[in-house]
């Protein structure tokens, strides 16, 4: 029976030879995954259950990034609380302060998704690492306290939509560009559990990084996972993260619930409005806004790749002087390398703040507040109602090109209007 991504992965995971959608599973897991937000909840409830010991070191892992370093005395306790628990149980991949990163950028990195993994995290955005091939999906804490006990997980299979883009992206188009577009198309809920699985011509020429972003983002259609085939330059990617893997592609004649065909050849560099990432408009049609703050970072936009795109704009210019610019690499390996090529002195000499790896604004915990009236355009995933600060604050949501020139202009622009 030919078989999607999703449908691979499950059935592996569960002894099948196959599965089809709507089949119930209980599935092996490779990897769980936990914050300094999610991963208390998760340990208490994990003792409550009278568990003494996780399923495997090696394959629990628990980063703090969202409040840390912490903002305060409440985060302060949050982090203890985990670092004791680490600490107790010997968890292998343990990173607070000084090795850590953004989860979704630091487990890629450290190579602890791999094609074919079944991952489930207490953040909604695991399924970032579907970029990798692997089935990767958020859960709440409770499930992550049962996963950590027992190594398992029930999973009902998802359908999945295929998503198919042709044609060659115009100069500052990135994988940004393509996912809000994408969302804008079918909804916040076009994709409600089910897969997105991504391929085409413009996908294949893809860096690894551009799918993280996309991946990333797949939650904000509803989708329980999204999926890239795991091909040359995944392995390539993984390799240099210490890992040896195989490529990875759905079946040919696998069945999709739809499929989707998109030619992106004149798609134009896209900005998400408040307040939801479903209201794609192109650049030009947000020229003119009025930007308080720009942030370039997060789990979704916060990778060497992106830092480069932002530092090309930035590059002998200055951010604006009614502009806020705050750049936040997304482990302390991309920081170091963002040093080593000189694109920290380019943010800094251009008036930009650089920032320990963390997710700070993004959720609204810190670094980046906004007040009410302010307008922030940001790389991030998100820009409901209050996300980054005040209710009455208003998030714009773009990639790393269009925040750099918009920091710039002190406006939303096209990065031609700055470049030119």
């Amino acid at each position: 029976m030919a078989q999607t991504l999703a449908e691979k992965i499950l059935a592996s995971h569960s002894d099948r030879e196959s599965v089809k959608p709507g089949d119930f599973v209980m599935a092996k897991l490779d990897l769980v995954l936990g914050n300094d937000i999610t991963a208390p909840v998760a340990i208490k409830e994990f003792r409550r259950l009278g568990a003494k010991k996780v399923f495997d070191i090696d394959k629990v892992a628990l980063i703090c990034d969202h409040f840390t370093p912490n903002k305060d005395i409440l985060a302060a306790e949050q982090v203890k609380f985990v670092r004791e628990f680490a600490r107790e149980h010997d968890i292998t991949h343990f990173y607070d302060v000084g090795d850590m990163g953004i989860e979704h950028c630091l487990i890629p990195e450290k190579g602890l998704a791999e094609p074919g993994f079944l991952i489930i995290g207490a953040d909604s955005h695991t399924c970032t690492y579907g970029a990798l091939g692997s089935f990767a999906t958020g859960v709440g804490s409770t499930d992550m306290a049962a996963a950590m006990a027992i190594g398992k997980a029930w999973f009902r299979v998802p359908h999945t939509q295929r998503f198919n883009f042709t044609g060659k992206l115009k100069p500052y188009v990135s994988g940004k560009d393509l996912i809000i577009f994408t969302i804008g198309k079918i909804g916040v809920d076009g994709a409600r559990y089910q897969a997105m699985e991504f391929g085409g011509e413009v996908i294949s020429a893809l860096s690894v990084e551009a799918r993280l972003t996309m991946a990333n983002m797949a939650i904000e259609a509803g989708a329980k996972a999204g999926l890239f085939a795991a091909d040359s330059k995944t392995v390539e990617y993984l390799k240099k993260a210490g890992q040896t893997v195989s490529e990875l592609y759905p079946d040919q004649d696998a069945s999709y619930y739809k499929i989707h065909d998109f030619d992106v050849s004149n798609l134009e560099p896209q900005v998400a409005f408040p307040h939801l990432p479903e209201n794609a408009k192109s650049v030009r049609e947000a020229k003119g806004i009025k930007v308080d703050q720009v942030v370039v970072g997060s789990c979704t936009n916060g990778r060497i790749e992106d830092l480069r795109e932002a530092a090309e704009v930035l590059k002998g210019r200055k951010v604006n002087k009614n502009v806020r610019m705050i750049v936040i690499p997304g482990t302390q390996r991309i920081y170091l390398q963002a040093i080593e090529e000189g694109l920290v002195q380019t943010f800094v000499e251009a008036g930009a703040a650089v920032s320990t790896p963390t997710c700070g604004p993004c959720l609204g915990g810190h670094m980046g507040i906004l007040a009410s009236g302010e307008v922030s355009l940001s790389t991030t995933n998100r820009n409901f109602v209050g996300r980054m600060g005040h209710p009455q604050s208003f998030v714009y949501l773009s990639g790393p090109y269009v925040a750099a020139a918009s920091a710039v202009a002190g406006e939303i622009v096209h990065p031609e209007e700055v470049l030119s």
